[in-house]
């Protein structure tokens, strides 16, 4: 699968399995059915309370641990330096592993300073204990933020998806060398109804899910598409293995914008 370069040491696979609201047994199997199909890229969080089950289908895979790539986000009320060292060390004991391969920042919380939180996450990359860090749901004056601080944010996970493209904040982030992960990439399962997502199904014969990630991936972008659905991830997995023509794709770069889907009472998009 192709990988992209996040910094000199670390590449991070294009596609992955999302694991939001995924917990026990579901989570273990989903993940279980994503390593066997092919997936080397699994996103988890510490909001999402599944560290464990993760580890577990990990283990269960008898995949090496240097062979799969686990993101993890550390909550906006966890962001002081102090709480930031401690439960990284617990995030490693939960996905019973040595080094997470990309921590980030889940939301902004500028009532803690950026520089104190980068600083901790930045001393966790030289113990070795993760090897890149990055940010989510940050908009570009919060990613000006973190360039004052002179520590390399290598990745930036959004909401993106046909209807919300985020095709200015994925020009920001090119220039200054930061890589895009997409969440909510199907956009909740809405932009599969698009007609003209549904029409390039039919053309390519694929589902519109295959459609839209294979589009997302075109751009340059990391996917994370979430599903317990054993066909379902499978059939994700597919859309690594084929290429959408560049006039459709442009087709889809033009498809009007709707609002974002994912806002919440903490995520500062306004800044």
């Amino acid at each position: 699968m192709k990988k992209l370069r996040l910094n000199k040491n670390t590449d991070i696979p294009i596609l992955g399995l999302g694991t939001w609201r995924l917990n026990g047994e579901e989570c273990v199997n989903a993940v279980l059915t994503a390593l066997k199909t092919g997936y080397r890229h699994i996103d988890t969080a510490d909001m999402y309370r599944n560290h464990r089950e993760v580890a577990s289908a990990v283990k269960k895979s008898g995949i090496r641990r240097e062979e799969i790539f686990i993101t993890s986000k550390i909550p906006p009320s966890d962001l002081q330096k102090e709480t930031v060292l401690s439960n990284c060390n617990r995030y490693l004991e939960e996905l019973d592993t040595r080094y997470i391969d990309l921590l980030l920042i889940h939301w902004p919380n500028r009532s803690i300073p950026i520089e104190e939180t980068l600083a901790a996450m930045n001393q966790l990359k030289n113990e070795g204990k993760i090897k890149a860090i990055g940010v989510s749901n940050f908009t570009k004056h919060h990613l000006e933020d973190t360039f004052k601080t002179n520590v390399q944010i290598s990745n930036n996970q959004i909401e993106l998806h046909p209807t919300f493209n985020q095709n200015s904040m994925k020009d920001y982030c090119d220039s200054k060398n930061i890589v895009i992960t997409a969440y909510a990439p199907l956009g909740r399962g809405e932009d599969l109804d698009n007609k003209l997502i549904q029409d390039l199904s039919k053309k390519y014969e694929v589902s519109t899910s295959q459609i839209i990630l294979n589009w997302i991936m075109s751009r340059g972008i990391i996917a994370i598409p979430k599903s317990a659905n054993p066909n379902r991830i499978e059939d994700n997995f597919s859309s690594t293995k084929w290429s959408l023509q560049k006039e459709d794709i442009e087709k889809i770069n033009n498809l009007p914008q709707e609002e974002r889907m994912v806002d919440t009472g903490w995520s500062d998009f306004d800044y």
